[in-house]
């Protein structure tokens, strides 16, 4: 039996894509009369701009937690960065983190929530570590017997399906589940797989309700209308993230604490040219890599859309670097999720062939997908 469900509306007034959010006459009939937790951030809100917090209560909704994710709620924290409990200026409602030590909410922080509505903009790369955060939200839901409603939104990298999928062994914060690095989901679709998949301990489901998208479709441009976390400025930057993002596990920067974060890259190590930048401290990035030092790369903000996971930017940079063997770390396994890519790139395999590698996995994963599929 499948333990989800998905709220379908057939009347549709206008053609522009409606969030699960703003497809409000949907959601709010289940919401009415019941106590409420919300894990959302800055990027939850409706056309309108308001934010879904206020949203709801003003249309008397009780609503009585905001459970935040790395960033936090408003979304002006740094990458890793602790963040802390606290209070809503606004409206004075208790935060929970969910981010730090503290990554799924106690049996104490749910006692007296009658049903949990989660409501993140997500930007379809396996590493983002939102989709992670819904995986403990759905366990928790799981365990303590609440019902989770989700407002889905597009995903501006839906088209693209592309990388290694990530190897058990190999699993973190920045890769729970069997998935490519781009997998071109919704996170309405993607938590259908993680219960229709059981991959939540125990193999224990929650009870799901998924508020589809309006007027959207896997062939549509979505630009999101606001930064989904602080070094994702634009749309250059949320659709180059899952390519450059791989320079996170090497010595180059991804011009975190400049402005042009996950559009350019580079390093001290790499070969002097036309272009440099030197990071320093800004917001999203307190003390940044090579903070204050001259970086030699690319800048590819202006770059044609990709549609690929792009491996020639990584590779280049790796043949070119001073010490090899200093450049990569520790952590480029984990946001590999394999350690396979970095093998074959020390060996100077070819990118043709370490694509074709990737080929049976994408195969079987898009079969699995497919029975999740919303859009």
């Amino acid at each position: 039996m499948k333990n989800d469900s998905l709220i379908k509306v057939t009347s549709v007034s206008e053609n522009r894509i409606k969030t699960g959010a703003d497809n409000y006459t949907a959601y709010l009939p289940i919401l009415k009369g019941k106590k409420i937790g919300i894990v959302t951030n800055q990027t939850g809100i409706l056309s309108d701009k308001t934010h879904l917090v206020d949203f709801l209560l003003g249309k008397n909704i009780a609503v009585k937690t905001i459970f935040a994710p790395e960033h936090g709620f408003r979304g002006t924290a740094d990458a890793g960065e602790h963040v802390f409990d606290g209070k809503d200026s606004k409206t004075g409602l208790p935060i929970i983190s969910l981010y730090g030590e503290n990554k799924k909410p106690k049996p104490e922080q749910l006692a007296g929530i009658d049903i949990l509505v989660f409501d993140l903009q997500d930007v379809g790369a396996r590493f983002y570590t939102y989709i992670s955060s819904l995986h403990y939200i759905m366990e928790a839901c799981a365990e303590n017997n609440i019902p989770l409603l989700i407002l889905d939104r597009p995903n501006p990298n839906i088209t693209i399906i592309d990388g290694p999928v990530l190897e058990k062994e190999y699993a973190s914060f920045v890769g729970m589940h069997p998935i490519p690095l781009l997998h071109g989901m919704t996170i309405g679709e993607y938590a259908k797989m993680i219960n229709g998949e059981k991959w939540l301990k125990n193999r224990i489901q929650c009870k799901l309700t998924v508020i589809p998208c309006l007027n959207y479709n896997r062939k549509m441009d979505y630009s999101l209308p606001i930064k989904p976390s602080p070094n994702l400025p634009n749309d250059q930057a949320v659709n180059l993230y899952a390519s450059l993002c791989l320079f996170e596990g090497t010595n180059v920067s991804v011009g975190r604490g400049t402005e042009k974060q996950f559009q350019i890259y580079g390093s001290p190590y790499l070969p002097k040219s036309d272009f440099s930048f030197i990071p320093k401290p800004n917001l999203g990035a307190q003390n940044p890599v090579y903070n204050g030092v001259l970086c030699y790369g690319e800048d590819l903000s202006t770059y044609p859309r990709v549609n690929q996971l792009e491996l020639k930017w990584l590779i280049k940079a790796y043949n070119s670097t001073t010490d090899k063997s200093k450049f990569f770390n520790a952590f480029f396994t984990k946001l590999a999720g394999t350690k396979k890519l970095q093998l074959q790139i020390e060996s100077g395999i070819a990118e043709k062939e370490i694509r074709e590698s990737w080929k049976k996995g994408l195969l079987e994963f898009k079969v699995m997908r497919s029975k999740y599929l919303i859009y």
